[in-house]
């Protein structure tokens, strides 16, 4: 277990993680269809792609959060 502080990074590495591995997965087999590189391909995007991913939630993540704040009415 990690210390709570942590929760906010932990939450963005395994979201980033997620997402990355979804969308790089289905864009790699529209551009490229599947086949026997497909698989490697995918990785190679994903590796690329996840750490961009990460640094982005972790920078826009509380600004999106405020904007969700405003745009959603608090429970009555």
């Amino acid at each position: 277990m990690t210390h709570a502080r942590l929760s906010h990074i932990m939450f963005c590495l395994i979201m980033s993680g997620l997402m990355s591995c979804i969308v790089t997965g289905i864009a790699t087999v529209k551009a490229i269809g599947f086949g026997p590189g497909t698989f490697g391909d995918w990785m190679a995007a994903w590796a690329f792609c996840w750490p961009i991913a990460f640094t982005v939630i972790v920078v826009l993540g509380p600004s999106v959060k405020r904007l969700v704040d405003r745009l959603v009415r608090p429970k009555a």
